[in-house]
């Protein structure tokens, strides 16, 4: 939906009248009641063009008809259970699972302004009640068991449908009544999540947090009050959700018995502060009622070479081994299983003991644009299977994003497991089923990251390319590369958020001359309806208001809310 057309909807929204979509003018609103009394609604009803389908926040479910309602939104999924019925329903499905049996559906769940829109009829009626459309008035009656003497579900009083068309007067689907309701107390779900919108908070260097100076005075009072501080602008700006990397460079922004102490945090590596800093942040960001996803650099062992400044418990100490020195910094060599297992052990740690909503990675892989020496690990771990070394390193990482899923998931169900790839995967003209791009770099060729075999083989929650150009760059134009993605996760399971680049703005690069470029790349995926959300890189740079960017933000936030 264009950004034009969204904003008269909300003023209409704003003043309590529904606008019925596709109509020229806005109707009145819809008014529910139960038993004769009037339930009330955190989100207007509104009707489905077409199928004509009346949908009402999930909320009216819980609340209002007392049943049991639950948000999955990584599964984009409302469970709801009333009296031994049991519904299922998932956006974009186009049927619902009722006490274990498919019943199709003429409009599936919608998730719109951070509210989750159900079908009324078909829920109410699948829950035992009889449900009674007035068109004139616009109202919908819902009517418990043993109520005026109806019968729900039994068509003796079927009336034009409010769940599939308050015109037709057809019978919705699934009418066989589920089983009668008795009365429970209401019980209130979890807010309905609007699309995911985050912002990567990096430690290394201290660029995001915390402030140097904080670091090397060992101060946790100052570190707390600029993370607390961070949190509450860039949720101003309509952030809800926060990256933060929590492993920047082998080392740990939380105690730990595999991982040293960040210099980042109190100047040198080792060192303990007096606080749990990973604790803290997590509390402090689900006070807000943001997320919050740990973010690991995977194979980056340390920021120097010289391992005088790291602590007895760095990898690059304890497994020298296990390092290749590229580009002046050391990594840990993806080739060994053992290394890539100890890495696996680092990041299920934090997923086991916190409750962090997700476990992310970036881009750190095999390194691209520097030599890699691991030819004798390659001749050790590749004998026999045939494999030249690319497609040997591309194996390599494959087993390691497999097995990495597998063992968050073990460790913690419902936590959500995501990667953030360099932005092309491919270009077209070495492979067809690339992206129409001539990038220097790419994912699959240079860091050796088979992303597509990874949203293939459902291996991710989610995948967040950094796709940090404009749409004026001249070989990887921002609409080609977003295409690219919005296909490769079609049908997947898996979910696309597309980090955005506001780094870039007031650059010499083609494109970033205004925050406008940001805004037009939003509507872009807004349009589509295949991006489920964005990232920013970085905090910083949303909070220095390059071009007015934080302001954009928040105004578009604020329209599409």
């Amino acid at each position: 939906m264009q950004k034009l057309a969204v904003l008269p909807l909300l003023a209409a929204l704003a003043v309590g009248t529904a606008a019925v979509p596709g109509d020229a003018k806005a109707a009145s609103a819809i008014s529910i009641y139960l038993d004769g009394q009037q339930l009330s609604a955190d989100a207007p009803p509104y009707i489905m063009p077409k199928v004509n389908v009346t949908m009402v926040p999930l909320r009216i479910v819980s609340e209002g008809l007392g049943a049991t309602v639950s948000w999955s939104a990584k599964q984009r999924r409302a469970d709801i259970e009333m009296s031994g019925s049991s519904i299922s329903l998932i956006a974009g499905q186009s049927y619902a699972t009722v006490n274990g049996k498919r019943i199709n559906l003429d409009a599936s769940i919608e998730v719109k302004g951070g509210r989750t829109m159900v079908p009324l009829r078909f829920v109410g009626e699948q829950l035992g009640l009889n449900v009674k459309w007035d068109g004139k008035l616009r109202t919908v009656r819902l009517t418990s068991p043993g109520e005026n003497g109806a019968n729900p579900g039994t068509g003796t009083e079927t009336p034009p449908n409010p769940g599939n068309g308050p015109e037709t007067g057809n019978p919705g689907p699934g009418t066989t009544p589920g089983p009668s309701p008795s009365p429970q107390p209401p019980e209130q779900p979890a807010e309905d999540p609007a699309e995911l919108r985050g912002a990567w908070v990096s430690t290394v260097y201290n660029l995001d947090w915390p402030t140097a100076a904080s670091a090397k005075a060992n101060d946790s009072a100052k570190q707390k009050q600029e993370f607390t501080a961070l949190l509450d602008e860039l949720q101003k700006m309509g952030m809800n959700a926060v990256f933060v990397q929590v492993r920047p460079a082998g080392d740990a922004l939380y105690p730990s018995l595999l991982s040293p102490w960040s210099s980042y945090l109190t100047g040198k590596q080792g060192v303990k502060p007096n606080y749990d800093p990973l604790g803290f942040m997590i509390e402090e960001t689900h006070k807000r009622g943001m997320e919050f996803h740990a973010w690991f650099n995977p194979f980056r062992a340390s920021t120097t070479t010289d391992s005088s400044q790291l602590d007895p418990l760095s990898l690059v100490r304890q497994k020298p081994e296990w390092i290749v020195n590229a580009g002046g910094k050391p990594y840990i060599n993806p080739g060994i299983p053992a290394a890539r297992q100890a890495v696996i052990d680092i990041i299920t740690e934090v997923a086991a003991r916190y409750d962090v909503d997700g476990i992310h990675l970036d881009d750190y892989f095999y390194p691209s644009g520097t030599e890699f020496n691991d030819e004798a690990t390659y001749k050790l771990y590749s004998a026999g299977s045939g494999l030249s070394k690319a497609d040997w390193r591309r194996s390599n990482i494959n087993k390691f994003v497999q097995e990495l899923d597998r063992s968050v998931h073990a460790a913690k169900s419902d936590v959500e497991f995501g990667i953030s790839p360099f932005g092309v995967w491919r270009n077209k003209s070495v492979d067809p089923t690339g992206s129409d791009t001539k990038a220097g770099v790419t994912a699959y060729d240079n860091m050796y990251a088979d992303v597509r075999l990874w949203v293939q083989q459902g291996w991710l929650d989610y995948v967040a390319p950094q796709i940090y150009w404009s749409f004026a760059h001249p070989t990887a134009a921002y609409d080609k590369v977003a295409d690219w993605w919005m296909t490769t996760v079609k049908g997947s399971g898996v979910d696309l958020y597309i980090g955005h680049s506001p780094y870039k703005l007031g650059t010499p690069e083609t494109g970033w001359q205004s925050s406008s470029e940001i805004i037009k790349q939003l509507d872009y995926n807004e349009q589509s309806g295949s991006v489920s959300g964005e990232l920013f890189f970085s905090a910083k740079d949303l909070r220095r208001n390059t071009l007015g960017v934080a302001d954009a933000l928040s105004s578009y936030y604020a329209d599409v809310q």
